[in-house]
C-alpha cells in the first residue's frame, strides 16, 4: 500500500495535475471531455449491447460493431485519459476511496467480458444476421456490459460524495 500512496502523491505533484488544480477553467473543461468519453462509451457499447439482447433485429450484429467499436474506443480514450488528468488532482484522497477503486475493478470487469466476448463468442457473428438472435452467450455478454457500465457511471459519480 505503501507503493500506491507514493505513487498517488507523485501523481499528484505534476506538472498537468498543479494547473488543474489552480485553473479556474481548465478542470471543468476536461471534467466535460471525460462527461463526453463516457457518453461516447456507453452510448456506442449500448447500440451493441442492445442488438446483442435483440432489439433491432433488422440489423446485422457485424453491421452494428463495425460502427459502434471505434466509437467505442474513441470515447474509452477520451475518458481514460481525462479520467486520470481528474484523479491527478486529488490523488491521495480519491485513489484510496473504496467506491474509486470499485469503479476501476468494473472497468476491468467490462474489459475482461468485452475481451472473452471478441476472442469467443463474436467467432460467429457472421451467423447473426437480419433477422437473427444472437446465441446466449452474446445475450450474456451484452447484459453484462451494460450492468457494467451503467455500474461505472454510477460509481463515478458517487466518488464526489462518498
Amino acid at each position: 500500500m505503501v507503493a500506491v500512496e507514493r505513487l498517488l502523491t507523485w501523481l499528484e505533484q505534476t506538472p498537468p495535475a498543479v494547473a488543474l488544480a489552480r485553473s479556474i477553467w481548465l478542470y471543468p473543461a476536461v471534467e466535460s471531455v471525460h462527461i463526453l468519453g463516457f457518453a461516447l462509451l456507453v452510448g456506442a457499447a449500448a447500440c451493441l449491447d442492445l442488438r446483442l439482447l435483440g432489439v433491432s433485429r433488422r440489423l446485422p450484429v457485424g453491421l452494428v460493431a463495425r460502427h459502434a467499436l471505434p466509437l467505442v474506443w474513441l470515447g474509452f480514450a477520451l475518458a481514460a485519459v481525462s479520467g486520470v488528468l481528474l484523479l491527478a488532482t486529488d490523488a491521495t484522497e480519491t485513489g484510496l476511496k473504496p467506491v474509486f477503486l470499485a469503479k476501476l475493478a468494473l472497468i476491468a470487469l467490462a474489459g475482461v467480458n468485452a475481451a472473452f466476448f471478441h476472442a469467443r463468442v463474436a467467432r460467429s457473428v457472421t451467423a447473426w444476421g437480419l433477422g437473427v438472435m444472437p446465441p446466449p452467450a452474446a445475450r450474456l455478454a451484452g447484459l453484462l456490459s451494460l450492468t457494467l457500465w451503467a455500474a461505472v457511471l454510477v460509481l463515478g459519480r458517487l466518488i464526489a460524495y462518498v
